[in-house]
């Protein structure tokens, strides 16, 4: 079984308890307006051209030679015509170049997961799914859980919910826990800002609160400038959650992380507000 991953990073302390190491699978069903990790949204790899780093004005003209569909010229890439192939990847002498993504299997993600397992132990942390969303390549996601378990590694998944139940489910069966976002209880409001209704997302909750009790579930909520950043819709949130066992409730703040990102893939950076009201921020926190 193999997959597209698009990053693993080691020494996590924010995606799960204890160190953990991250795989970011590729591949997500909705377009969250303030998404900070774009390149993870499409389900193939996708070369991408640092400009700062390009030598093309000292002669170099490697990767315009080697592509066959005039994607690359001038220290400017066209995502449009470019087929991310790659050839021009390989051939890039500075590394402005690069590829977001590439096919792993199962044994390969858990043999480097496995090379900080010493972290693992005195941490209690483990592997820490992750994307996109991980279960949008679901077989991969379990296969990966599953070796995990064989190899005593402690599992956790990051998820936005939008994804297939029985997936899910069966997941679950290999979780220790789980990270679940919640953006918005007004299904309008969700597709205007995500591409998605809210419905699929809510439902696998639900699942997982009453076939999986014993499994920790910490919920999760971005505060968006514009979006949800009041008190309505945060309290829609927490009364949703109210009287459930076994979770965790948390706002994660608005940041522009992923601004540097949209720029290298060609797209325009969504126009939202510079910062989140700390005050604000503060007030909502209140109510949990």
């Amino acid at each position: 079984m193999s997959g597209i991953v698009f990053n693993i990073q080691p020494y996590s302390l924010h995606d799960g308890p204890g160190i953990r190491t991250i795989v970011f699978l590729k591949g997500c069903y909705l377009r969250c307006r303030w998404c900070s990790n774009p390149e993870s949204q499409e389900f193939y790899p996708q070369v991408y051209l640092d400009s700062k780093k390009c030598i093309h004005n000292k002669g170099c003209s490697f990767c315009c030679a080697v592509c066959r569909w005039n994607a690359v010229d001038d220290a400017v890439l066209d995502h449009t015509a470019c087929n991310n192939c790659g050839e021009c990847v390989a051939l890039c002498p500075s590394g402005a170049l690069n590829i977001y993504g590439k096919t792993m299997t199962v044994d390969e993600v858990i043999d480097k997961v496995e090379k900080e397992s010493s972290f693992y132990d005195r941490s209690k942390g483990g592997l820490t799914l992750s994307g996109g969303e991980p279960f949008a390549q679901g077989e991969f996601a379990i296969d990966i859980l599953k070796e995990a378990k064989k190899r005593k590694i402690n599992t956790a998944a990051e998820t936005c919910g939008f994804c297939n139940r029985n997936i899910l489910r069966e997941a679950a069966r290999y979780l220790d826990y789980i990270m679940f976002d919640i953006k918005c209880m007004d299904s309008k409001k969700h597709t205007e800002y995500t591409g998605q209704s809210n419905q699929i997302i809510l439902e696998n909750l639900e699942m997982l609160f009453n076939d999986f009790p014993s499994l920790h579930k910490h919920i999760r909520t971005p505060v968006i400038p514009t979006f949800n950043d009041n008190k309505k819709d945060i309290s829609k949130i927490a009364e949703f959650l109210k009287g459930r066992n076994n979770y965790t409730y948390e706002l994660l703040p608005y940041h522009r992380f992923g601004q540097d990102k949209y720029k290298l893939l060609g797209k325009d950076y969504p126009d939202f507000p510079e910062k989140l009201n700390e005050q604000l921020f503060k007030e909502l926190k209140t109510l949990l």
